[in-house]
């Protein structure tokens, strides 16, 4: 990491944590857990805030639904203190992907490697 990385630090927030909220965080943060993508989630010490500090790109799709309940005071203990109840269904926690390549794109759709062949619908043409 050099020095424009650092500079850069001072400045921006959105390519990680800035130098202001590392120092908030190690003067004041109580760490409270992680969840499976390595965010980790603070709070200080009377609990009027919460926070997360993202491991890698920051954005707020990648907060589970657990921890984002959490953050939100939806509930007041951490998923680390009481885990929430899973139903069989229920798939892994999976960030945002629109706009990127693996979105969903169902058949049919001009991204699709294939076009499909439909048998069922014919362009009407003015005659």
């Amino acid at each position: 990491m050099g020095l424009g990385h650092s500079i850069k630090r001072i400045f921006t927030w959105w390519d990680g944590q800035t130098y202001g909220t590392q120092l908030w965080t190690s003067r004041k943060g109580n760490k409270v857990g992680e969840d499976l993508q390595g965010n980790i989630y603070y709070r200080n010490a009377d609990d009027s805030r919460r926070w997360v500090i993202y491991n890698g790109e920051m954005e707020a799709s990648r907060v589970s639904p657990e921890w984002h309940g959490w953050l939100h005071r939806t509930w007041d203990q951490a998923p680390t203190e009481m885990p929430l109840p899973r139903k069989s269904w229920e798939k892994p926690h999976q960030e945002n992907l629109t706009g990127t390549v693996a979105a969903y794109a169902p058949a049919g759709s001009l991204r699709q490697p294939t076009p499909v062949t439909r048998k069922d619908y014919e362009a009407w043409s003015p005659e």
